[in-house]
């Protein structure tokens, strides 16, 4: 199980490297490494585990945020409707297309490797076409492919091809993007009434 013990924090020189092509199908070593990064999303989003072992909840990571130089991402995310949910385990990603028209979090970002609050605003695409391979959860059955994201999950996915490029949200932080829309999450909220 992984911990935040096992992310790598801002500094370390891992993050700042182009990560290396993973041979398909991925070897029994990389395999698991792929089912340790989802696992530890899953964990960190869970109320008990995430307390027990003060995981700092997360959407995405990134190999090399656990010091494994490899174009390997997992992400598992609801969109910003809180409709679908978007459940990735990628290899080799390449984004290979995007919208001129670029959004971003009005809040920020965040980042398992950056322990520092951080203001600004990261200027992302609207839209990207990822190229990857794709793994099943259980990392038995694997598909090429691509697919077209938008929105919140289209800005996860960015950060994480991101970190395979050495490239850190801090590296990008604007104060303003007034050509470009935020992404505009769903209202959660609701008013108690009587039963």
């Amino acid at each position: 199980m992984l911990t935040m013990k096992d992310i790598i924090r801002e500094g370390h020189p891992t993050l700042r490297l182009k990560a290396k092509e993973v041979k398909i199908p991925l070897n029994k070593e990389d395999k698991n490494t792929l089912k340790l990064m989802m696992e530890f999303i899953e964990n960190s989003i869970d109320p008990v585990i995430s307390e027990e072992y003060e995981l700092r909840a997360g959407v995405g990571i990134a190999a090399p945020q656990i010091d494994v130089s490899k174009q390997m991402i997992a992400v598992k995310t609801m969109d910003e409707l809180n409709e679908t949910e978007h459940t990735y385990l990628m290899v080799n990603p390449k984004i290979i297309g995007h919208s001129i028209k670029q959004t971003y979090i009005d809040t920020g970002e965040g980042c398992l490797s950056v322990d520092r609050d951080v203001e600004g605003i990261v200027p992302r695409h609207q839209k990207v076409t990822v190229r990857s391979y794709f793994y099943d959860k259980d990392t038995e059955e694997l598909t090429k492919g691509v697919i077209k994201l938008k929105g919140y999950v289209g800005v996860v996915v960015q950060h994480e091809i991101d970190h395979i490029n050495g490239i850190l949200f801090v590296d990008k932080l604007v104060d303003d993007l007034p050509e470009a829309t935020p992404v505009k999450f769903a209202d959660l909220t609701f008013e108690e009434t009587e039963l």
